[in-house]
């Protein structure tokens, strides 16, 4: 598990004519000029022979700047020098990081579990590591499909004092969301009707960044008077009324699969196989947006270490942490109305209501109370939530199965569990490494209809769910098994927003 950063949700950029600035390098907390040169000298090659995409060598930097141990370790590892540099300068008291914070982290190191330690990567348990120094956390845990983000790792689960809130533990895509209907129609349709349910989501779905609809079914949300409640949420009214039943890019996606239902796993409905349609997206331009705007004034207002600058956050007591609160729960609301517009629309092309609807978020913050009675506010960056008898999905990936669960209401987990398999690499070691015809060889083989997507989103890309469920037997029982079989995503190329 000691090795360098290679899984996480950074967009692939191009690399031609890209570098890594002495400034973003200044930005991490260097103001040695001998370290600055070697960081830049590291940096700078790795990019110019496409080893890392740029994100992923801050990341790393940023990573190795906080603990340099994991990476001094890792064997013909490619920051092992710079690592072993900046273990030697500090001892000589010679490395000086820039001392800009007006918060400092916690010196005592505080334990949080881990679930599936054996697949995460050491820049997301270095990542929480800081999560749970703030002076603000209370409490943290890491789920299995975990692996290397902005701020808080994905799969991240962070409780901070109750009234402080992180936009970027909350996520850019704020409220991603999941969201199953499960129809009285047999199974079998993926193959005796599949150019029918081919259609219907070409017919109902809208992928891409700039993604619009022309018909609403149901757009009574925006008759709510919390769209008025803040100039950034009435600047953004206009875009999230043109985007509403829209899916976005990345790995969003609207599919038919097949569920097979264990017998009394939902009240009213038999054991049996049956039709479903699922969904992932979240808040789309809306909740990015916002996430923008609040994270730039969280890390203006909340001066932290460079390692942890992500990690700032607003106050609950002051306007922009009730501006904050307010914009992340309308986007949770807006979000649900988005997979509600989808499922809506492709039921009433069938004329069949479904059976019933489960949904959930997974990037989102939400008060709560810990076992002991502690009010905290729980932050869950790709996350499912698993408090008992809670209902939950969990996604694996195009041609692997999905589940539905109901969680446990474990206390160390802080009733959380694995939002999906989680990224085995990242974007661009995808197209870099992963062989088109091994991919759609898979797809024919899981019997995968395929419209949209690119290499990124590939099965291989990402985790074996089945591990990642077997390490969290203890948060959730299974109910069901989703097997995806007809699958939309956005166009190939399309720049990833989750």
């Amino acid at each position: 598990m000691k090795r360098e950063i290679t899984a996480n949700e950074f967009p692939l950029q191009g690399l031609r004519g890209q570098k890594v600035s002495n400034n973003e390098l200044k930005a991490l907390g260097i103001n040695d000029v001998d370290v600055l040169v070697n960081f830049s000298r590291v940096a700078n090659g790795l990019l110019k022979h496409g080893v890392m995409d740029k994100a992923q060598i801050l990341a790393n930097l940023e990573a190795l700047i906080d603990d340099p141990m994991p990476y001094a370790l890792k064997k013909g590892g490619k920051f092992k020098n710079l690592a072993e540099d900046v273990i030697a300068l500090r001892k000589e008291g010679k490395f000086v990081k820039q001392q800009r914070s007006a918060f400092e982290l916690k010196k005592e190191l505080a334990d949080f579990p881990v679930w599936g330690l054996e697949n995460i990567e050491v820049g997301a348990l270095a990542q929480m590591r800081t999560a749970i120094q703030l002076p603000i956390a209370v409490a943290g845990a890491l789920m299995p499909d975990a692996h290397q983000g902005y701020g808080l790792p994905i799969g991240g689960v962070l409780a901070t004092t109750a009234n402080t809130i992180i936009p970027f533990a909350v996520g850019v895509d704020i409220a991603c969301r999941m969201c199953l209907s499960i129809f009285h129609l047999p199974a079998a349709m993926v193959d005796t009707e599949t150019d029918l349910l081919k259609g219907l989501l070409l017919e109902n779905t809208n992928f891409g960044m700039g993604g619009t609809t022309k018909a609403y079914h149901d757009s009574s949300l925006f008759d709510s008077k919390t769209w008025s409640e803040t100039k950034v949420i009435r600047n953004l009214k206009d875009k999230a009324y043109a985007q509403l039943g829209t899916s976005g890019t990345g790995n969003h996606f609207v599919e038919w699969g097949e569920l097979t239902l264990a017998e009394g796993a939902l009240d009213g409905i038999p054991a049996g196989e049956y039709l479903a349609l699922l969904s992932h997206s979240g808040s789309r331009g809306f909740g990015g947006s916002v996430a923008d705007y609040y994270s730039k004034i969280a890390m203006t207002k909340t001066k932290l270490p460079p390692e942890a600058k992500h990690l700032a956050w607003l106050d609950l007591d002051k306007d922009e942490g009730q501006e904050y609160w307010i914009a992340m729960n309308l986007a949770g609301e807006y979000a649900s109305a988005n997979h509600h517009e989808i499922h809506n629309k492709i039921a009433r092309a069938l004329n069949i209501t479904p059976l019933t609807r489960i949904e959930n978020h997974h990037n989102f913050a939400w008060r709560e109370q810990l076992a002991d009675g502690t009010e905290v506010m729980v932050h869950r960056k790709g996350a499912t939530p698993a408090g008992k008898g809670v209902l939950g999905i969990i996604p694996g990936s195009m041609s692997t199965p999905g589940f539905l669960v109901r969680g446990k209401g474990d206390a160390a987990s802080i009733n959380s569990a694995a939002h999906g398999a989680g990224r085995a690499m990242s974007r661009s070691a995808a197209f870099r490494t992963l062989d088109a015809a091994a991919i759609a060889a898979n797809l024919v083989d899981k019997r995968i209809t395929l419209m949209g997507s690119d290499m990124d989103e590939a099965p291989m890309a990402y985790k074996d769910i089945h591990t990642v469920m077997a390490a969290q037997e203890g948060l959730v029982e299974v109910l069901a098994k989703f097997e995806p079989r007809i699958v939309r995503m956005a166009n190939p190329k399309e720049k990833p927003e989750d």
